[in-house]
């Protein structure tokens, strides 16, 4: 009976031994620089097991053995939290921070950027052409003004479907967050019609800091009955909403009769004429108050505004004599002039 009792006593405590020993080792193991000497780009495909997560990032370089990253990973809670999706695993990274990684789900991200002031035909077009999108864009095109342009960032997977469905959402969610605080006394009353007069200062200006001040002249012009005579409105309906014109406006195109038409109808066009960014929703939902009722180009790429027809005339008189000396500079530079 003492010799099985000093058996068991000497198994158990060997085996702790051995235990400790094996757990001490892929402690170390997990905790030792890995062995890539390069970052390594890893796909780990949705449904795959611990000890296939684990195998995948032996097999890749990733870490030294499978056995105690898979010990790991089952046993402690966090472990269990493996997220799957593409990983760049950073050069000599332990088998500790890989695992750290996966169950932050710290993937790859990419990303798709769209500028202020396209039209959705344009963004599709965009989107179509993202490489690391997949599927097909949405067969409907998006009603005007329905995307909020920004950068989004997306994992390996995601379907322009999808980024279409999350700029239809984001510029939702904006307009739901900037509507309740906007100025008293403006002069449109609904979200849709924000939408089209802060497209049309999106179109009107690339100075970020003039968006608030074109936005002002519009709302003043809206309160007093004067016609917004803007001229993207004419290039949108002459495109057919598919972009920019290929030649400069004539005095003919103002005359065309069309809902777009600015210069003929008073009031808001009967929708959008681009997808506007927050900080052109801001401008017309919160404008300074100014006088001004005019502004035309000033030569530098902004504008100069004015409160009056005679101080107006004089900017636009201006403009045209700094287009001329610069036609006439183009035209000495070709050897055609005098």
């Amino acid at each position: 009976m003492r010799w099985f009792i000093r058996t068991f006593f000497f198994l158990l405590f060997g085996g702790l031994i051995v235990a400790g020993a094996v757990a001490y080792w892929s402690y170390k193991d997990l905790q030792a620089p890995g062995p890539s000497t390069a970052d390594t780009t890893v796909i780990i495909d949705y449904g795959t097991s611990v000890s296939g997560i684990a195998r995948q990032l032996e097999e890749a370089g990733v870490i030294r053995d499978a056995r105690p990253f898979s010990i790991r990973a089952r046993f402690l809670p966090e472990g269990k939290s493996l997220k799957f999706g593409e990983y760049k695993f950073p050069a000599a990274i332990s088998a500790e921070d890989a695992m750290k990684m996966m169950i932050d789900g710290a993937v790859v991200q990419y990303k798709v950027t769209i500028a202020e002031g396209l039209t959705s035909a344009q963004i599709l077009a965009l989107i179509a052409a993202a490489p690391d999108l997949e599927g097909a864009v949405p067969t409907a095109l998006p009603a005007e003004g329905s995307l909020l342009p920004e950068t989004y960032l997306f994992d390996r997977g995601t379907t322009r479907a999808e980024i279409v469905a999350r700029m239809e959402q984001a510029m939702d969610n904006k307009i739901a967050e900037l509507w309740p605080k906007r100025a008293k006394d403006l002069p449109f009353a609904t979200p849709q019609e924000a939408i089209v007069l802060a497209s049309i200062v999106e179109k009107e200006t690339g100075v970020a800091s003039e968006r608030p001040r074109v936005a002002a002249v519009f709302i003043n012009r809206l309160k007093q009955g004067i016609p917004l005579q803007s001229d993207p409105t004419i290039i949108y309906f002459l495109a057919g909403g598919k972009g920019p014109l290929d030649r400069a406006l004539t005095f003919a195109d103002l005359a065309k009769q069309d809902p777009y038409n600015t210069y003929l109808n008073p009031g808001l066009p009967p929708g959008p004429i681009a997808n506007p960014g927050r900080a052109s929703l801001e401008a017309v939902l919160n404008p300074p108050e100014t006088k001004e009722l005019y502004f035309v180009a000033d030569g530098t790429g902004g504008h100069a505004f004015a409160e009056t027809l005679a101080e107006h005339n004089k900017n636009v008189a201006n403009w045209r004599k700094i287009q001329k000396e610069k036609k006439d500079e183009g035209a000495t530079e070709s050897g055609t002039g005098n």
